[in-house]
């Protein structure tokens, strides 16, 4: 880090999800924070210290003395940094969905000053901000971009669920709009991220940079799921195969699986998006999403046969699905595809139910019109979708209808001995 001694005031946080408030706990253990978010309800919940991500406690919350949580920007307006964390998802037909954030960019820009610094750390294909984002932030201010005001970009890193990767023991990329904005920026998030930094030579290959941790991801988890649907038709146990396989000391060792989140199951689209407007068509990109977008209904299809193989009607079948969010120990179900095969089983004709400790089950209700149960019957088949702890301790024989009851692990979770087949 440049020996450059900087001042930030008082630091906006905008977006109190997964990303941002961490994030704004984190920086209030050295600077005055302010968090704002939109949603009313999530801002009453935080002043009472409860936080339905389960990213933070109630004690780290109630203890940052420095941070106040509010849903009204002038609260903002004499603030000199904002670091905007929003969503950052696709639409119905694959593309980027910058709502969120060009609206986030308009609100900042009407109350930006002379000298602010708005940083962004929502996933964006590179050129997003200097080519989407500043041009809003100048008509919404009437100011002029790295003249009266300057940008920073550093993508974030969040794992979700995570208790030991968490934000301040994960290098933080940073960038800015000019040398000594990039300084300052990178100075900011040295000051509490004891992983260190990387200051990267441009905002553009920032964002590229976030665009392809994710994309990689993607491409290999599409490959061992290619690999699943092939040694499925020639009744391989995929996951006897990888074991071998990873005998060796360069194999690497990806699992198939669904590949939902807000991230993985995203990104890619947003790096294709594009290259395509630049005139390339990804061939790699988009395979991956292709293959890994086939999941759903493979396992879907695979209940059915399961089913069918231990003759029992798969017509009125009872299923269970344990699990609902896009993983682990953690209430996130943005983009989970575990959706789509509980629809996928009911137009099939099965009877659906689904059972997830961890998710918000009013939220499951309104976006997907799925009634979580909250207590366990018997089953034709029970699905392991997600692999939350919790479901190592299930009594699976209490949960069988008959002897012939399918358990179908899709995350090679449970013990070989108990199951009838695994992804």
């Amino acid at each position: 880090m440049d020996n450059q001694q900087f001042t930030y005031g008082t630091i906006a946080v905008i977006g109190l999800g997964y990303v941002g408030l961490p994030l704004a706990l984190a920086l209030s253990s050295k600077y005055k924070v302010i968090g704002f978010d939109i949603d009313a309800s999530r801002i009453e919940q935080l002043k009472t210290g409860h936080d339905h991500t389960l990213q933070s406690t109630a004690l780290e919350i109630q203890e940052a003395r420095q941070l106040v949580f509010t849903n009204e920007l002038s609260t903002l307006k004499n603030c000199s940094v904002f670091i905007v964390t929003v969503p950052t998802p696709v639409d119905g037909q694959k593309k980027p969905d910058l709502r969120p954030l060009l609206k986030a960019s308009e609100m900042v820009g009407s109350i930006l000053k002379s000298g602010d610094l708005v940083i962004y750390e929502s996933t964006v294909y590179p050129g997003c901000t200097e080519e989407d984002c500043v041009p809003v932030l100048e008509k919404a201010s009437g100011l002029k971009f790295n003249t009266d005001f300057y940008c920073g970009y550093s993508p974030e890193r969040i794992n979700p669920g995570d208790k030991i990767n968490t934000l301040t023991k994960i290098i933080k990329v940073t960038s800015g709009s000019t040398p000594e904005i990039a300084n300052k920026v990178d100075a900011l998030y040295a000051s509490i991220i004891t992983a260190g930094t990387h200051k990267a030579p441009s905002i553009k290959v920032a964002e590229a940079s976030k665009s392809i941790e994710n994309a990689q991801r993607d491409i290999n988890i599409s490959f061992v799921n290619e690999l699943a649907l092939i040694f499925d038709r020639m009744n391989i146990d995929t996951q006897d195969v990888l074991a071998a396989a990873a005998t060796k000391w360069n194999f690497l060792p990806f699992k198939p699986g669904l590949v939902g989140g807000h991230c993985i199951g995203v990104d890619p689209y947003y790096l294709a998006h594009k290259a395509t407007s630049l005139g390339y068509d990804p061939q790699v990109i988009l395979s991956g999403r292709h293959v890994n977008d086939q999941m759903s209904l493979f396992v879907t299809n695979k209940v059915v046969q399961l089913l069918s193989t231990n003759k029992i009607n798969s017509k009125g079948a009872k299923v269970l699905l344990l699990g609902v969010t896009f993983k682990e120990n953690c209430p996130d179900s943005r983009n989970s595809k575990v959706f789509e095969i509980y629809h996928l089983l009911k137009e099939q004709g099965l009877e659906v139910f689904a059972f997830d400790p961890f998710a918000n089950a009013a939220e499951v209700l309104e976006k997907h019109q799925i009634n979580l149960i909250n207590k366990l019957s018997t089953y034709d088949a029970i699905v392991l979708t997600v692999a939350h702890d919790f479901f190592k301790s299930l009594d699976y024989a209490s949960l069988k209808a008959t002897s012939q009851t399918v358990i179908y692990d899709t995350k090679a979770f449970l013990d070989k001995s108990i199951i009838t087949a695994r992804l």
